[in-house]
């Protein structure tokens, strides 16, 4: 049959379109889904997944056989580091900036212009980004940064946000994740935790008695039984519904309220802690941890339900170390983050290391182990290139570095690498350890701690002394002078802010300035 020039062109254009979305849909099935698992405040211990050398009674108190599971599709992290506060991590993890760099060092206030430092008698406060990150310049006091969702977004992925955001002020661009490149949000806003886990008390949004803490968007379970972790995993699946269907790959940042406190029984699971003779609050914590860890399984339920379980990444993480529970019948605290010092709020291990799970079916081994340190502001490099996406453009310049050398090989190491905290500010009203005005930097098995407030140092050997008992500093005088010339040096690179003190109007002094 001839055809005419028009018609061929018609033709040819037609088959082409044909082609070019074959080839779209193609592509897209190609690119793996990809879910960041982030849970708030859970310690490195509270799992029955042990994150250590042996199990101990911690981890014989938890319930997470879904941990479990996920750790034998994957690798488990022995040595992953967040900062010791939320939404330092938070803004680290979707800039791929460190604390120090992007100036975000403690958590932010969702009420606009308002600093969440408590006033100290030595030190006036930092000049650090209270309010938090910002997609859009000349927003005072934030960090002004590309998120990767947004990479994402642009690169064709479905991008989805769930549960707790908290990455700026109320009124400012970053507390929206639709600002940040999200195409779905779901409950994410300017606040910290929640007001309440119950539906019966509409999740805090009960009229008259709402705060800013509320939890927005799950009008549909007003009054009934959902549990809020329970709610957000239902809201999430429901969302993947259409990527899936479509054949586009997603995103999920999962981001759970739990096990922040409010301390609420999860009732789903909390008698069986009681039962076992557990303390109130201990149980309580007992029953959001496996309520959690319930979400995570009914999600990896999903996926295989969709049949996408097998091109989909699954990246488990907390958001910094253990909350401190305080025994109310006496006692230590952080004592539920042991073998680690202290907990949420620390420079100490208890403080920011995390328990990490990374699945990549067709990529890491099932059932590995990684002893390499990493930190939260890797995810940044990590993720974007398990999208393939190598050629991208970002405001800020990067921290992190991807981690996918170390899980297509578990024994890569790297001891030269150094990694830094810090942070400037008063958390708490009183000190506790490693809380308030410290830095810390590791390199290899070594790790030394700033305290600004008197120039001291202390020095740790990781490899042998993990619970940080035994400070080395006087016996290794030439580790500490290189260390803090280390730390002081990338502090001063970063333009870090430093604490003023009210004596004398000037800063604190830098790590090297002090022989202590």
């Amino acid at each position: 049959m001839k055809l005419y020039r028009p018609k061929l062109q018609r033709f040819l254009l037609s088959v082409s379109l044909v082609f070019i979305g074959t080839a779209g849909s193609i592509y897209a099935q190609k690119k793996p889904n990809i879910i960041v698992f982030l849970v708030d405040d859970m310690g490195w211990q509270d799992t029955s997944l042990p994150f250590w050398t042996q199990k101990t009674p911690l981890n014989e108190r938890y319930h997470t056989p879904n941990m479990e599971r996920l750790a034998k599709d994957g690798v488990k992290f022995t040595n992953a580091y967040a900062t010791p506060v939320c939404t330092p991590t938070r803004v680290s993890m979707i800039t791929g900036m460190n604390a120090a760099h992007h100036k975000v060092t403690n958590w932010t206030s969702p009420q606009l212009n308002v600093s969440s430092d408590n006033t100290d008698e030595q030190f006036a406060a930092a000049t650090w980004n209270y309010t938090g990150l910002s997609p859009k310049a000349g927003i005072s006091n934030t960090i002004y940064a590309t998120p990767y969702p947004q990479l994402l977004k642009d690169a064709g992925y479905f991008t989805v946000h769930v549960g707790k955001a908290h990455w700026a002020s109320v009124g400012t661009p970053g507390a929206s994740p639709y600002n940040l490149g999200f195409i779905v949000n779901v409950a994410g806003h300017a606040a910290g935790h929640p007001q309440s886990y119950f539906a019966q008390d509409y999740y805090g949004n009960k009229p008259g008695k709402n705060t800013m803490q509320s939890v927005p968007d799950l009008e549909k379970y007003y009054g009934s039984d959902t549990f809020l972790t329970e709610a957000l995993t239902l809201e999430a699946m429901k969302v993947l519904d259409g990527p899936i269907k479509n054949k586009q790959p997603f995103y999920l940042n999962m981001a759970h309220y739990a096990v922040h406190d409010p301390l609420q029984a999860d009732p789903r699971f909390y008698q069986k802690y009681i039962d076992k003779g557990i303390d109130l609050q201990e149980a309580k914590y007992a029953s959001l941890i496996e309520g959690m860890d319930k979400s995570l399984g009914d999600i990896m339920d999903y996926l295989k339900a969709n049949d996408v379980a097998q091109n989909t990444i699954i990246i488990f993480m907390s958001d910094n170390g253990g909350l401190s529970l305080t025994p109310p019948r006496g006692g230590l605290p952080h004592t539920q983050n042991l073998p680690l010092k202290a907990g949420k709020g620390s420079v100490n291990e208890g403080g920011i290391r995390e328990p990490m799970i990374v699945k990549w079916p067709g990529v890491v081994k099932p059932a590995a182990t990684a002893n390499q340190y990493v930190i939260i502001e890797d995810f940044f490099p990590t993720i974007l290139e398990m999208a393939g996406l190598k050629h991208y453009k970002t405001i800020q310049e990067l921290d992190g570095k991807s981690i996918v050398p170390i899980l297509k090989n578990v024994n890569y190491t790297d001891n030269e690498r150094a990694l830094y905290w810090h942070t400037p500010n008063k958390w708490i009203p009183k000190d506790g350890p490693g809380i308030n005005y410290k830095s810390a930097v590791r390199k290899g098995v070594w790790k030394l701690i700033y305290n600004m407030r008197d120039g001291s140092k202390e020095l740790y050997d990781l490899k042998t002394d993990i619970g940080e008992l035994k400070d080395l500093a006087l016996e290794n005088p030439g580790k500490v002078k290189e260390l803090s010339a280390l730390l002081a040096g990338q502090l001063r690179k970063w333009e870090a802010p430093m604490p003023i003190v009210k004596s004398t109007g000037k800063p604190a002094v830098w790590p090297d300035q002090t022989d202590k």
